[in-house]
């Protein structure tokens, strides 16, 4: 980088003092000043990382503090198609605008109408118009098809689940994604259904040659087209969900060759997309409300702002008691806080290499039942789900041992084949397999569990944390209406009691112990059950 020019006694504004630097004048387009060591040194600058501030203690001038303005996101910088590896060379695929109609394809959006409701007239009908502002400020046509939609025969192709779809990115390390122009506007609707999507306005009557938005089967039948159209890459390297085009690769030289033939085969296709809304050659991306990268997936950050901006509760009825007064003290501002963060704090979740050797960790109470995956001691998934009521009536064994069957159901996918350790608080259940005696909802669920490979261990519930949710919670409801505990629980927050603490979940404690509520404090067909989960934690 050559020198240009030196500037001396040039003045610079920081945290309104004035300050004297010499700037050497390079040809460098990012950043306007950079204010190295010897300045830094000159000024005797200490720099406070942790409170991301600087204090200055120039030698002839008093003492300043400047403090630096975090911001939550990086600014979206705007990048031309030209500078876009391999990108550059399809610029009829990124299009300012649609060419004009769709050609004929293969599929073609048809609305077929259950016989005896409605058929195709000439007569003058048609749905309700409105207008919603889009993200970008302009304004999307919608129209009211729902009377239409009730007298349409429902598409059965069926849209695959987002978990499943990230299941496929293991090892994946380099991301491009690709969203379509105006996507629906690219398939034709059949010259027969067309008088079908007619619309009134207060400027006449109009009807699509084109398929739209709100109408039953759109997604369903735009995904048929987009998986006929990218089926040999499918599983590979690509995955499609509706208008989005998820390109993945282990590497950047495998990417520029998976880049080159998706491209190729929208231009083939004439297919187009919508350049300002795709990303390429990321090493991590937003798709479908999640963040992928080589780490797992996580949430997206976007989604959970509205959480993370929660206004603090301001009025009598949003935070008191009857005959109590408002008061906002620091306890409940760090509750409130805390409240926040456990809302938006999510874990990143692996995805499985294909080593197998799976970890379930299960749990179960009168509410539900809940379950954890894991490989190589990092969580793959998470489920729960709430009893039926007939399961509200099982033993406990019984409760348990539905919990195992709940998590080899729902990932059968990742279990069928593989080796498989199930750990449960029950103890009992190490013996299932060998037990003489099962009724008839037990030896349903043993053939069902031997078909896989799988061993059933024991697990203490203190330790069982992340699938011991479900039971700990019961007892933690039920301090609610022990007054005793009520009390206690008040004096704790308000730190006047050594003994008793809040634990993190908002349970009491004595002496780091859960508290059990009274027996009257909950009905008798609860009874039972709380000293059997109060026992797991007692022990």
């Amino acid at each position: 980088m050559l020198l240009k020019e030196k500037v001396k006694a040039c003045q610079i504004e920081i945290a309104g003092h004035v300050i004297e630097v010499t700037l050497l004048v390079l040809d460098m387009l990012d950043f306007d000043v950079i204010l190295g060591m010897d300045w830094l040194a000159a000024n005797h600058a200490i720099i406070d990382c942790s409170r991301k501030e600087v204090a200055f203690n120039p030698p002839l001038m008093a003492s300043f503090k400047f403090k630096g303005e975090g911001t939550t996101s990086l600014p979206k910088v705007d990048v031309p198609l030209s500078s876009e590896l391999v990108v550059r060379d399809y610029p009829d695929v990124f299009p300012e605008e649609l060419p004009g109609l769709p050609p004929h394809r293969e599929i073609e959006f048809a609305i077929e109408l259950e016989p005896g409701f409605i058929r195709p007239s000439v007569s003058p009908w048609g749905s309700p118009v409105l207008f919603v502002k889009k993200k970008d400020g302009s304004m999307r046509l919608c129209i009211d098809y729902r009377e239409l939609n009730k007298v349409t025969i429902k598409n059965k192709y069926p849209l695959l689940r987002i978990d499943d779809l990230f299941d496929q990115l293991q090892g994946a390390t380099v991301f491009s994604k690709i969203d379509l122009r105006s996507g629906y506007h690219q398939l034709r609707i059949k010259d027969s259904d067309v008088p079908k999507t007619a619309f009134r306005s207060r400027y006449g009557h109009y009807e699509f040659i084109v398929m739209f938005f709100g109408l039953m089967n759109a997604p369903t039948l735009f995904m048929d087209l987009m998986n006929r159209g990218s089926k040999e890459f499918l599983d590979t390297f690509v995955i499609v969900f509706i208008d989005d085009i998820l390109i993945y690769s282990k590497t950047e030289a495998e990417h520029e060759e998976n880049l080159h033939m998706v491209l190729e085969t929208l231009r083939a296709n004439k297919l187009y997309a919508k350049f300002s809304k795709c990303e390429f050659w990321l090493k991590k991306v937003s798709f479908l409300g999640h963040v992928v990268s080589k780490a797992g997936v996580s949430v997206d950050p976007a989604k959970i702002e509205a959480v993370t901006s929660w206004p603090r509760p301001s009025t009598v009825s949003e935070l008191t008691r009857k005959g109590a007064a408002f008061i906002w003290s620091k306890a409940c501002e760090d509750s409130f806080q805390n409240l926040k963060q456990k809302l938006v704090t999510t874990p990143v979740l692996t995805v499985p290499d294909g080593s197998g050797s799976f970890v379930i960790y299960s749990d179960a109470s009168k509410k539900g039942l809940g379950c954890v995956l894991m490989q190589q001691g990092k969580v793959v998934a998470y489920a729960s789900r709430q009893l039926k009521s007939h399961e509200q009536n099982y033993p406990t064994h019984d409760l348990e041992l539905a919990a195992v069957v709940f998590a080899l159901k729902i990932w059968r996918h990742y279990l069928y084949g593989e080796k498989i350790q199930i750990f449960t608080d029950h103890k009992s259940l190490k013996y299932f397999f060998t037990q003489k005696e099962l009724n008839m909802r037990q030896r349903r669920w043993l053939e069902l569990v031997k078909d896989y490979d799988c061993e059933i261990l024991n697990h203490p519930s203190k330790v069982n944390v992340a699938a011991d949710a479900f039971s700990r919670k019961k007892i933690i409801d039920a301090q609610s209406n022990d007054p005793y505990l009520v009390e206690k629980h008040c004096l704790a927050e308000a730190g006047q009691v050594v003994e008793f603490f809040i634990s993190s979940d908002g349970g009491l404690l004595f002496e780091m112990r859960l508290c059990v509520p009274a027996a009257n404090a909950i009905s008798c067909a609860e009874q039972k059950n709380v000293q059997n989960l109060a026992l797991q934690f007692l022990q």
